[in-house]
């Protein structure tokens, strides 16, 4: 089991684990031993998640938002397995943790009389500095 929050439980049978072979160097290491971790969460079946967290969720996501509703992580920073499944979770965790906080809505608010009138201002001094570059007229 994976506790995200008090009230939010990720089973084992949602996760899903496949290692493959990590990218750039690392000698023969690398080439040998499959650490990367690639975890795979079925967030759109999952029981433990409510509607609105899963749709915050989809949207944080990403790219790694699967067509089918599952969100895919991948790890491969250390050259250890057992460390890339754990930063892998915590990955995990840490996203579904960020998609429980509901967005605060914005409140539309209007501008202050004092910053339209600074705003008006500004313009007339930048609209007198652009009209005294124009042709100067000769009087005779």
């Amino acid at each position: 089991m994976l506790y995200v929050t008090d009230k939010i439980i990720i089973e084992e049978w949602e996760l899903s684990e496949q290692f493959t072979r990590s990218q750039g160097p690392g000698g023969q290491n690398v080439n040998k031993v499959e650490t990367a971790v690639e975890l795979r969460f079925e967030a759109a079946r999952s029981p433990n998640l409510p509607d609105p967290v899963k749709r915050r969720l989809q949207r944080l996501a990403g790219r790694r938002w699967t067509q089918d509703g599952a969100v895919v992580i991948l790890a491969q920073e250390t050259r250890s397995q057992a460390r890339n499944r754990e930063l892998a979770r915590e990955r995990l965790a840490d996203l579904v943790r960020r998609a429980s906080v509901p967005v605060k809505p914005r409140i539309a608010t209007r501008p202050t009389a004092g910053s339209q009138r600074r705003r008006l201002k500004a313009k007339a001094v930048r609209a007198g500095v652009k009209s005294m570059r124009g042709r100067v007229e000769v009087e005779e």
